[in-house]
């Protein structure tokens, strides 16, 4: 399939098991045999849905095809640079450590939230929590809830997150450090623009639009930071480390 464009293996490989999950995901849910968000899904830890393999596979799972697209666009342009820079061993190695991290600060941010709501981060407070015709169908025992309460709790006890994103952010901070003064061209934007400037706003908009809990609003705001964090911490330990010995960073 990529044997004419020269894509480093790693990203490669990414990109090739993002695409059969998503079209595993879509071949059996049509069937009703299997549901992929259920199962692959990152459920919040409390939840009756998690399953420890989450914290791995909700990396591979995207919501619709525009949301894989998005995703495996931005590693396919700025993944493959680091990885023909880092090599194979390395990439692989910060793309699953930012994806973690991703998913501990969202959990993080979900466990403050069913805290504050509920008085703890654990013991469950939904009863019977399933699906059901493809919806939610739960009881919250914690009484005198406002409805808005109750609706968090069902988000985050029975919505799973799912995306490369995490991981995807944490390769856009380090590409902006490494490359910070590369000028990219963005569709909606067609002004040059240099990669420092671009993901510094782009990390300022996601810390905006977590902290202002937009109704509506379904996107892991905290996951893309947790990526960014691990990234900007990885990138500035092995910069470190090398000393300059083995790359040539651009300031």
């Amino acid at each position: 399939m990529f044997n004419n464009i020269n894509i480093p293996p790693v990203v490669k490989n990414l990109l090739i098991i993002n695409a059969i999950f998503f079209l595993a995901k879509v071949l059996f849910e049509n069937t009703g045999t299997l549901n992929f968000d259920l199962l692959f899904g990152a459920f919040y830890f409390d939840s009756s849905f998690f399953k420890v393999w989450q914290l791995l596979t909700y990396m591979f799972m995207h919501v619709n095809f525009m949301h894989l697209l998005s995703n495996m666009f931005a590693l396919f342009m700025f993944g493959g640079m680091l990885e023909n820079r880092w090599g194979a061993k390395r990439f692989i190695n910060f793309y699953l450590i930012t994806a973690l991290g991703a998913v501990a600060l969202q959990m993080g941010v979900q466990a403050y939230e069913v805290y504050h709501i509920t008085g703890s981060a654990i013991n469950n407070p939904i009863n019977d929590l399933a699906y059901r015709g493809g919806f939610i169908q739960a009881d919250i025992k914690v009484p005198n809830l406002s409805q808005s309460q109750v609706n968090t709790l069902l988000g985050i006890y029975g919505s799973p997150m799912m995306g490369a994103s995490g991981a995807v952010f944490g390769v856009l901070v380090a590409f902006g450090m490494l490359y910070p003064n590369i000028e990219l061209m963005m569709i909606f934007f067609p002004i040059p623009i240099k990669a420092k400037y671009f993901v510094a706003g782009y990390i300022i908009l996601e810390l905006f639009s977590g902290v202002a809990k937009v109704p509506g609003d379904s996107v892991a705001h905290y996951a893309h930071l947790g990526g960014a964090l691990l990234g900007f911490i990885l990138v500035k330990l092995w910069k470190d480390k090398d000393n300059n010995r083995f790359y040539k960073y651009n300031e």
